[in-house]
């Protein structure tokens, strides 16, 4: 019979009977196999004295490179001319990595430039944005030198000289000549208050002359009174922003001794008075209050005693004024050691 084609139309392909394996494969295959088991019965028996001597399994040391090798190796990773490697990166790889740094920073630099010219845009120069936590004033002296110790003999001008100078420096602002051509005058016991204006307008500021201090102004004892053993002190009153001190009364000062005899302080008097005056607040910052000369009240002690030495504590008296802070002794207060020799 004649083969019949399938129901696909394709034709059924003979099938081609299996060639039988020849007997030499058979002969290698069977080899391999002994093989085989003898590898695994090997490693069943025991260890020989020579595999249990790690001293050969040990990693042998890497020989030492001298001077010359280390120099060239230097060079063919600085450049490699083979490969025309630069630090083993071709040119196109440094340029991309060039490339990605550059994008980087840029976008680091404009985005930090953003940043800084948002909040520059959204804050005033001339007043803070938030001041509903400003602390009441604190108080500073002069003259600061090493601290706030005053130690000197009335009889040695070495020991008192530094003192002197340094109320000189600071009472150099105050000059009548310079009040006169830059400040006004102003009416008393009342805030000079210039909210009216532009806020990029420059203020004006109260004058404070220098004579007014009196004894304690330098002009007629140029020692102080520290040659004859009556020194002067100045006492300022820190500026916040907008602040009005006082609250429609003015802030006065007082003295007293907190360590050692009360007696030994003596009388003290105070120039031109022992308030600071309501018309140089409030101020208005360095920006527009150009010329604005803090007010200071001079300390003068008549007849403290010689060879005593005493603390002595200043404070700002008035309303919402904090001058009994245990954690800042300079809140309204300023606290100083005094000790005058003969």
């Amino acid at each position: 019979m004649e083969p019949s084609p399938t129901e696909g139309g394709a034709e059924e392909k003979p099938v081609k009977p299996l060639s039988p394996v020849s007997p030499h494969k058979v002969i290698l295959k069977h080899g391999q196999e002994l093989e085989e088991e003898q590898e695994e019965l090997a490693e069943h028996q025991p260890l020989e004295q020579e595999d249990l001597n790690f001293e050969r399994w040990k990693r042998r040391p890497i020989p030492q490179r001298t001077l010359h090798q280390k120099i060239i190796d230097l060079k063919k990773y600085l450049w490699n001319a083979e490969t025309n490697e630069f630090m083993g990166r071709s040119g196109k790889s440094w340029s991309l990595i060039l490339l990605f740094y550059a994008a980087l920073y840029i976008f680091l630099a404009a985005m930090f430039g953003g940043c800084l010219f948002c909040l520059m845009w959204s804050i005033s120069p001339y007043h803070p944005t938030f001041n509903d936590r400003v602390m009441p004033p604190g108080m500073t002296m002069a003259p600061h030198l090493e601290g706030h110790d005053i130690h000197f003999n009335a009889s040695d001008r070495k020991s008192w000289k530094k003192y002197a100078r340094s109320m000189d420096e600071h009472l150099r602002p105050y000059n009548d000549v310079v009040q006169d051509r830059k400040n006004i005058r102003c009416t008393e016991d009342s805030y000079f208050m210039q909210d009216d204006l532009e806020e990029n307008a420059e203020r004006k500021a109260c004058q404070f002359k220098r004579s007014w201090l009196g004894d304690c102004s330098g002009l007629k004892d140029s020692t102080y009174g520290y040659s004859q053993g009556r020194p002067c002190i100045l006492l300022r009153m820190n500026r916040i922003l907008g602040y009005l001190p006082g609250q429609g009364k003015p802030i006065n000062v007082t003295c007293e001794v907190k360590k050692g005899p009360p007696e030994a302080m003596g009388s003290i008097q105070f120039f031109p008075k022992s308030i600071f005056d309501m018309k140089y607040y409030p101020y208005y910052g360095k920006l527009r209050h150009v010329n604005y000369s803090s007010p200071v009240v001079a300390v003068r002690f008549a007849s403290v005693q010689y060879d005593t030495h005493i603390q002595i504590q200043c404070k700002l008296n008035g309303k919402g004024i904090i001058n009994d802070s245990p954690t800042d002794r300079y809140l309204g207060s300023v606290t100083f050691s005094l000790e005058v020799g003969a």
